[in-house]
């Protein structure tokens, strides 16, 4: 019994051999976000799962978010949270509270975290003293066409990708909170939705794969079945289930965000469920993976 248990840990090293090769010295970009990260027990697998990306060669990058600790740090302080268009309105007061938040709290927990499990990390942040994110401020606007102005809410412009390829080249696992500078030599910061700055990171970085960490298991053609599950999609299927309404809800700009990355040169785009003990390595590292990849054409 112990010598056939062995044997099945030594087949599935086997498998997992050519995707390491495959991946080996290769950039993967982690998106993680939502209800997700307040789960320390999915959270602890995923960055023993980012640990080990690390060991056997490839060079994984993290970009986060943290929407949920941001709402309760307001809280904390007698704010209320307030949306416009599903945006976040960000004025000065809680500006402060988002960098404070992301760009420091969360992302040194997730480098502590990652040291406690034999990895190194370096947070890229300008609370940290290395800022590698930076962008410009966006408006909405509303059915008569007038602008919104959503205070400092931006999108990213430019990534600093010599900085986040010189962690990676020593073995370094880079943290990077959805915050970015303006790209006017300001100062100012802008609160940046998490899968737009990951999306950004990927393309500029050329990177092997993208990889959204999400709470569900993949794209579904039902949303609410998880049975419904598409193993893999080309990026003209993926544009032909957007059109027919197949796609719904928050998984229609999480696509459309795939395909524009895809255009950009990423070969892969994959998302998974976050909450599956070692999805990360389940996905890359398996020859059936456990969430959606697309890819190119």
């Amino acid at each position: 019994m112990i010598v056939d248990r062995a044997s099945e840990k030594a087949d599935v090293l086997i498998e997992a051999m050519k995707w390491i090769r495959e991946h080996r010295g290769k950039i993967t970009v982690i998106k993680l976000g939502g209800s997700l990260m307040e789960d320390k027990t999915a959270m602890m697998h995923l960055l023993l799962d980012v640990v080990f990306m690390e060991t056997v060669g490839m060079k994984p990058v993290v970009v986060h978010g943290g929407g949920n600790a941001i709402s309760s740090a307001m809280k904390a302080e007698g704010l209320e949270p307030r949306f416009v268009q599903g945006r976040r309105f960000t004025d000065d007061r809680l500006l402060a509270i988002v960098r404070r938040v992301l760009a420091s709290e969360i992302s040194n927990d997730l480098a502590s975290e990652i040291k406690k499990y034999g990895g190194e990390a370096k947070v890229l942040s300008d609370c940290e003293g290395t800022n590698v994110l930076y962008g410009e401020k966006i408006f909405l606007t509303d059915e008569k066409g007038e602008k919104i102005d959503l205070g400092s809410v931006g999108t990213v412009t430019r990534v600093d990708v010599d900085a986040i390829r010189a962690c990676c080249d020593r073995g370094v696992i880079p943290i990077i909170p959805s915050f970015t500078l303006m790209d006017d030599g300001s100062g100012r910061g802008l609160n940046v939705n998490a899968d737009t700055a990951a999306t950004e990171v990927a393309k500029e970085l050329k990177a092997e794969k993208l990889v959204y960490v999400s709470e569900v298991n993949g794209v579904r053609t039902d949303p609410n079945d998880p049975d419904s599950m598409i193993d893999s999609l080309t990026a003209d299927e993926a544009r032909a289930l957007l059109a027919s309404g197949a796609i719904v809800g928050g998984m229609i700009p999480k696509i459309q965000a795939c395909l524009e990355t895809i255009e950009r040169g990423v070969e892969k785009i994959h998302i998974i469920n976050g909450r599956l003990r070692h999805s990360l390595l389940l996905e890359i590292f398996t020859s059936q993976g456990v969430g959606t990849q697309i890819i190119e054409n």
